[in-house]
């Protein structure tokens, strides 16, 4: 595990915490928060960072909500496992769930829309994804009827809730002194204002950005190999389908602690 941390901080690099001061912030009281990072098909992480969640739940009659940051899909092998769980926990109704849409369902909704524009996809875990749900994946670059071969098996192969699923994703969530979204947020643009593109997509301008955005950022999309926390953001996408850490915030009131695998 430390080997794979050596090379998240190499190919990715890490800030830490430790000479920018605290992180200030609060949800409202009476209530606990769950937020997950970039889970990638790992659905053997994900199974067994909610069993930690479950022991981590008091029953001590708190608001409760999980929310996961996007990214649910693509390089691991077990993507329609991951939304499979992810529906049957719609169910429970003792904690409310928020789903939030990552690049990776976008660049997959776009396959499906226009396949021909779809490249970047197939090279960045949408293959693996297509053979997880049994569709064979075409070469890139592929010929133009290639992708379309794939794009009809894809909507014969994908169960309707899980397309339902994956159009229903919503873009941000906000609790408290918190502000949920997959990537992060354009730097000098309110909140209200921010746009789908860089709400999924966004990384170094966002990044590198010192701008009291009005909420604390919780974001996952940019992977550190261990919880990065800044006066403005925090990322938890610990890179799950390649470390084998998956992460969780934990927030009630004033305090912050953290799960993982």
């Amino acid at each position: 595990m430390a080997a794979v941390s050596k090379i998240l901080d190499a190919l990715f690099g890490r800030r830490t915490a430790d000479d920018t001061g605290p992180l200030l912030g609060r949800i409202p009281d009476g209530e606990r928060v769950y937020a997950i990072g970039d889970i990638h098909g790992r659905f053997d992480l994900l199974r067994q960072l909610h069993a930690d969640i479950a022991a981590d739940r008091k029953g001590d009659g708190q608001k409760e909500t999980v929310i996961y940051l996007g990214d649910y899909i693509d390089r691991g092998v077990d993507s329609p496992q991951v939304i499979d769980f992810l529906l049957d926990l719609a169910t429970d109704g003792d904690v409310k769930r928020i789903c939030l849409l990552g690049n990776h369902e976008a660049m997959l909704l776009g396959f499906l829309d226009n396949p021909q524009g779809a490249g970047r996809w197939l090279t960045n875990g949408g293959q693996t994804t297509l053979h997880a749900y049994g569709v064979a994946s075409p070469r890139v670059p592929a010929a133009p009827a290639d992708m379309e071969t794939a794009r009809q098996a894809l909507r014969e192969r994908l169960p309707a809730a899980h397309l339902n699923f994956l159009q229903d994703l919503k873009l941000c969530h906000q609790i408290g002194d918190y502000y949920f979204v997959h990537a992060g947020v354009r730097p000098g643009v309110p909140l209200g204002q921010q746009v789908k593109e860089d709400m999924i997509w966004i990384r170094n301008e966002f990044l590198d950005a010192q701008d009291d955005f009005s909420k604390i950022i919780v974001h996952g999309h940019s992977i550190r190999a261990k919880v990065e926390e800044r006066p403005n953001r925090i990322g938890i996408d610990t890179g799950a389908y390649m470390s084998g850490t998956l992460t969780a915030l934990v927030l009630e009131g004033d305090q912050r602690r953290y799960l993982s695998t």
